[in-house]
C-alpha cells in the first residue's frame, strides 16, 4: 500500500527507531485497551478500536466513490473484517495473558506458516525454536488460562489471513483509502460487539480513550510501518519484526506491571529468535 507522508523530519529519523516507535504506539494502545476491560468487554473494546480507526481514517482520507463499489469494496471489506476479527481474538487473549506472552504466541502463526513454505535446515530450526517457545509459554499458562492461550493462537491464525489479504489489498493499489473503507465495513459487520461496550458511552473520558486505542494501535503504527517499508524494503523490515515481542513485554512490564516468569521469558526469546532467523532469509 502506498501512503505519502510529506514530512522531511520523519525521513531523518533512523528506520529502526521508527519501527520501535511504531511498536511502542501499538502496545501502549493495547495497554490502554486493558485499562478499558473493567468497563467494557475485550470484544467490545476491540470494536471501539475498529470504530475509532475507521472514523480517523475516513476523516483523513475521505475515500472516493469508486472505493465503495464492486471488487474494491469487497476486498477492502473482507480485509477489514479479518483484521478486526484478529484484534478481537488478541484482546480476548490479553484480557487473560500478559501482553508480551500473548504477542509471542500470536507471532507463532505467521512465522510457522512462512517456515512451512520450504524445508531447508534454517526453516527446521525456525520451527523448532518457535515450537519450543510456544510450548514453554503454553506450559506455564495452560493451567491458569487455557482460554487465553486458545485466543492467542486463534489470533495467530487470523494474522496469517491478514497477511494474505493485506498483500491483495496492496496489489490492488487502494492504499489507505482501502484501509479506511475496510474498517468502516468491519465496524458495521461487527456492530453486535458494541453491546459489550457498556458504560463507555456515558463517559467522555472513556470514549476518548477508546478513540485513542484506535489511533495508537492502528493508525499510527500503520503509517509508520509504511514509512519504514518505503525506506528499508521488505527483507530488512521483516527482520525488525523480531523487536515486537520484546517491545510488548517491556510495555507490559512498564505500563501494566506484568512481570514474565523465567520460563515465559525464555519462551518469548525463543519466538523472537525464530522470527529473526526466518525473517533474515527473506
Amino acid at each position: 500500500m502506498d501512503v505519502a507522508v510529506p514530512n522531511r523530519r520523519v525521513d531523518r529519523i533512523p528506520a529502526p527507531l521508527l519501527f520501535v516507535l511504531s511498536g511502542i504506539s501499538m502496545y501502549v494502545g493495547a495497554a490502554m485497551a486493558v485499562w478499558l476491560f473493567g468497563t467494557a468487554s475485550p470484544s467490545g473494546v476491540a470494536w471501539l478500536r475498529t470504530l475509532g480507526a475507521a472514523l480517523i481514517l475516513l476523516a483523513w482520507r475521505r475515500p472516493k466513490a469508486a472505493a465503495w463499489r464492486g471488487r474494491p469494496l469487497l476486498l477492502a471489506g473482507t480485509f477489514g473484517v479479518v483484521t478486526a476479527g484478529m484484534n478481537v481474538l488478541f484482546y480476548e487473549a490479553i484480557a487473560r495473558l500478559p501482553l508480551g506472552t500473548a504477542v509471542a504466541l500470536e507471532f507463532a502463526g505467521p512465522v510457522t506458516v512462512a517456515a512451512l513454505g520450504s524445508r531447508g535446515r534454517r526453516d527446521i530450526a525456525v520451527l523448532l525454536l518457535v515450537a519450543a517457545g510456544v510450548v514453554a509459554i503454553a506450559d506455564v499458562r495452560w493451567e491458569g488460562s487455557p482460554a487465553g492461550v486458545a485466543f492467542a493462537l486463534g489470533a495467530a491464525a487470523a494474522w496469517a489471513g491478514y497477511i494474505v489479504l493485506g498483500k491483495r489489498v496492496a496489489h490492488a493499489g487502494n492504499g489507505i483509502d482501502g484501509l479506511a473503507v475496510g474498517f468502516a465495513v468491519a465496524t458495521v459487520v461487527l456492530s453486535p460487539l458494541a453491546l459489550g461496550t457498556g458504560a463507555v458511552w456515558g463517559r467522555a473520558d472513556l470514549l476518548i480513550m477508546g478513540a485513542g486505542v484506535g489511533l495508537l494501535s492502528t493508525v499510527v503504527p500503520y503509517v509508520l510501518d509504511q514509512v519504514v517499508l518505503r525506506r528499508l524494503g521488505r527483507a530488512r523490515f521483516a527482520v525488525l519484526l523480531a523487536l515486537l515481542p520484546v517491545t510488548a513485554t517491556v510495555t507490559g512490564l512498564v505500563v501494566l506491571g506484568q512481570v514474565p516468569s523465567v520460563v515465559e521469558a525464555v519462551g518469548i526469546l525463543a519466538v523472537v529468535a525464530g522470527v529473526a532467523l526466518r525473517s533474515s532469509k527473506q
